[in-house]
């Protein structure tokens, strides 16, 4: 079968292309969702034959689950020795929050594609929520290893979860900010957020 051939004399050009059909996809459903995306645009986007994301990706919801599978990390962090500044529970959460970077170009698309196809895809709902919760318990050890005086678990997780959703907040900020060409949150703005979420975690005990 002719297609066949061309298929394997072409096999580095087509794994390429497999990665231009990812990157296609993670800017086009980011831009524009998934439901509004057709496999035309991501053909065209990528500058692949239609027929080839077909090869790769039987249907559209296959490329979505390929794109959250391999590209958003299992694991965002978990070296806590570089980020846990001792007696100071603030800045250990800015160093943190630098070390996952959620406010990287790439981490920004991806987000908005899990937090946009999240209702509607159980795979990527699935991967947010792990996602988060890996952010959750990665932040309640560095606040525990931290902090100057002893808190309860309840206090460490609710700070925790309040540290998560202003790195997820200020991360969107950012994004936004940067595409309407406004000033960015600064490390300072950064700080006072952790600076209120360290208090309220001594302050509650």
């Amino acid at each position: 079968m002719p297609g066949r051939r061309v298929g394997r004399r072409n096999a580095k050009r087509d794994g390429d292309a497999r990665q231009l059909i990812l990157d296609a996809a993670e800017n086009l459903f980011a831009a524009q969702g998934f439901d509004a995306t057709p496999t035309a645009a991501l053909a065209a986007a990528a500058g692949v034959p239609k027929g080839l994301v077909f090869y790769y990706f039987p249907t559209k919801n296959a490329i979505l689950s390929a794109l959250i599978r391999e590209r958003v990390p299992e694991h965002p962090f978990d070296d806590l020795a570089a980020v846990v500044a001792p007696g100071d529970p603030a800045a250990s959460l800015v160093n943190l929050d630098t070390a996952i970077n959620l406010r990287d170009h790439h981490s920004s698309v991806l987000r908005v594609i899990m937090w946009r196809e999240a209702d509607t895809h159980p795979d990527v709902r699935h991967k947010l929520r792990n996602l988060r919760d890996q952010l959750l318990d990665v932040t309640t050890r560095v606040l525990q290893a931290s902090t100057p005086v002893p808190v309860r678990p309840g206090t460490l997780h609710a700070c925790a979860a309040a540290w998560v959703s202003a790195m997820f907040a200020i991360a969107s900020t950012d994004r936004l900010h940067a595409l309407d060409g406004l000033p960015v949150p600064t490390t300072d703005d950064l700080m006072n957020v952790a600076q209120v979420v360290a208090a309220g975690m001594t302050q509650l005990g």
